[in-house]
């Protein structure tokens, strides 16, 4: 039902229920805000249209789904308090509840978290385990008939086509789909006998649309979006949000089985299924064991070497505690009577020393026992003593003397000689009448024969200078085209010349009708200018209905991009109003082939029917010199 307040009525109805404003209204019946005057609280009437009074099998099938609904009794399920017939028309007083229906809110908010989208299928599927028990089947689970309240709370309402699931009629022929064919079964498009497992997969829709923004099948008409689930399952939900926890994916793709028995059994099961994967967090992506670094963090700042690097810091410690080397001609001190520093043999480790029981992971095994080491015999020192005189010349690449070349100083004399002279001649003769490069052409040569020359009186752009930045002529409009790529790709496509600027505001592009002003979770659709040759021009659009949200994208590709990503990016920022009006582009930054006017909220079009009341209306599309 959508939503449509109207002014405060005085009615009083059953001489007990006063109707103040008309909450919404649907195809069967109007849903009033009323106060009940014997129990001095406020309710929710549900009185059947007066067109639909006369007709016998809808006012029964009204009446059964207040005696269903007065039969059940959860914290779930709306309750209703009373049930009369006032004027030939019936009415069901119902629990008045404070909140919004998730419709409204997947409207306004596109998609919900895994949380929260739990926390809703298990509150629903509770209630539909209770109303399978007490033998109904709802067959009209959808996003309208679900209630949020602003503590959380989560009802199911609207039992108007409920059938019961043992005996009885439920007023339908067999060979008509109850219920919304967005929200359909396979068994409901079929016209097989429904059970429980029916509405569960209603639910599997409800919660799939939570999480991507979108029901998963969706067709030119109600008939092949029904028949789409027979054909094909849905896109994975893991590919279109990679963090879900995938508990909570696995449950609703089970849902969505089109083999009833492979669906959860019962409300109860799927509510520890949904419980079970709402306290699941997102999934790991990356699963790539953690590796030990061979420098791990410490605390207070500081670095810890692995185990293998200790023997080398110590080693670096004793280096670096050595006395340097004693000068030339100083007696090298002797540890012993045997042993000069230089000849000091290596210590070996032992079995029992702290650096044997260390090894470096990887290293091969020590080879224990005795090696007999040959040291070699030191390099003899040929440095002959000081003052010795030197025989022959050094070879000529080893000296390290250097002396400059006569030919290189004298080429640099003679370099700044001719600089000297030129700038003497410059500051002489040209500082006082700067003369303009000229161009001698042949005679009877003009700028039209000779390459390159420029015409009289204009000049030459300077070198380097971005042609890009420079304006760029006027265009045209060369084609509209609709743009709808998350629905059918058309969106009205043959009637998009009608919004060309042509002087008469009456010829104007529309939307189809939607039930919601979002669109269902669209992201927009809209109109795409292609040009006759890349520009730079705004475009100016005019907005016919309200409330309203647009946006502008642009593209420099020959072909219009076919999903939103392709686009090149927003053209300024979004505009929005309460009232329609011309609004006008931003000027692109560079020239582009294609402009995009996206419609994200659409207005009130009267045109439209009750249960779709919401369409986009654009005209009067030119571009801006």
């Amino acid at each position: 039902m959508s939503a449509s307040p109207t002014s405060p009525s005085q009615t009083v109805i059953a001489e007990r229920y006063e109707l103040r404003r008309r909450l919404a209204q649907g195809g069967m019946a109007e849903v009033w805000l009323a106060v009940d005057l014997t129990l001095d609280r406020k309710v929710a009437v549900k009185w059947l249209k007066p067109t639909l009074a006369s007709d016998e099998v809808v006012a029964e099938r009204f009446r059964r789904e207040a005696i269903a609904a007065a039969s059940l009794s959860h914290p779930n399920i709306v309750a209703v308090h009373d049930v009369f017939e006032h004027e030939g028309r019936q009415a069901v007083v119902m629990q008045l509840v404070d909140g919004k229906s998730l419709r409204q809110l997947l409207d306004t908010q596109k998609r919900l978290s895994p949380e929260l989208t739990a926390h809703i299928g298990a509150c629903t599927a509770a209630a539909l385990h209770h109303a399978h028990q007490n033998n109904f089947v709802h067959r009209d689970v959808k996003p309208g008939n679900i209630m949020i309240t602003p503590d959380g709370r989560v009802l199911l309402t609207d039992f108007g086509i409920a059938k019961a699931l043992a005996g009885g009629d439920d007023l339908t022929s067999d060979n008509i789909m109850m219920g919304t064919a967005k929200y359909l079964s396979p068994e409901q498009v079929r016209g097989k006998k429904l059970d429980g497992r029916a509405d569960l997969y209603s639910l599997g829709l409800v919660l799939y649309e939570c999480l991507a923004g979108r029901v998963p099948f969706l067709g030119e008409t109600d008939a092949d979006t029904a028949l789409a689930r027979l054909q094909r399952d849905p896109t994975d939900l893991a590919r279109l949000r990679a963090t879900l926890p995938a508990g909570l994916v696995t449950v609703i793709h089970q849902l969505l089985a089109r083999n009833p028995s492979h669906r959860p059994g019962t409300g109860a099961e799927l509510v520890n299924a949904l419980e079970a994967a709402g306290r699941e967090g997102p999934p790991v992506v990356d699963d790539t064991p953690a590796e030990r670094s061979t420098v791990a963090p410490f605390s207070a700042g500081r670095l810890r070497r692995a185990p293998s690097d200790v023997d080398g810091r110590a080693d670096d410690r004793r280096r670096a505690s050595k006395a340097a080397s004693p000068p030339a001609g100083t007696p090298r001190r002797r540890d012993d009577d045997n042993h000069t520093d230089d000849d000091r043999s290596v210590p070996s480790r032992t079995a029992g020393s702290p650096a044997a029981a260390r090894r470096i992971p990887g290293e091969p095994e020590r080879i224990t026992g005795t090696v007999a080491v040959q040291r070699a015999a030191p390099p003899r020192d040929t440095t002959p003593p000081a003052g010795t005189a030197l025989r022959g010349k050094p070879a000529k690449g080893m000296s390290q003397g250097w002396q400059p070349s006569l030919t290189v100083i004298g080429g640099l004399l003679l370099l700044a000689g001719i600089v000297a002279v030129v700038l003497w001649m410059s500051v002489r003769f040209g500082a006082d009448d700067p003369t303009a490069p000229t161009t001698v052409v042949p005679g009877g040569a003009t700028a039209d024969n000779v390459p390159g020359l420029e015409p009289a009186g204009e000049a030459a752009p300077p070198a380097g200078a971005d042609e890009a930045s420079e304006p760029v002529g006027p265009t045209e409009i060369a084609e509209l085209t609709a743009y709808d790529p998350d629905g059918d790709g058309e969106e009205n496509g043959a009637e998009a010349v009608r919004a060309l600027a042509d002087g008469d505001p009456t010829t104007t592009w529309p939307t189809v009708c939607y039930s919601g002003e979002y669109m269902g979770g669209k992201p927009g659709v809209g109109l795409v200018a292609s040009l006759a040759e890349p520009g730079r021009q705004p475009l100016s659009v005019d907005v016919v209905n309200g409330p309203y949200q647009l946006e502008f994208y642009t593209s420099t590709a020959e072909q219009i991009p076919s999903a939103f990503e392709g686009w090149d990016g927003r053209l300024g920022d979004k505009l929005a109003s309460n009232d329609g009006g011309t609004v006008v582009s931003a000027r692109p930054d560079a020239p582009v082939r294609h402009i995009l006017v996206l419609l994200i909220q659409l207005g009130a079009d009267e045109t439209c029917s009750d249960a779709n009341p919401f369409r986009g209306r654009l005209g009067e599309i030119a571009l801006v010199s």
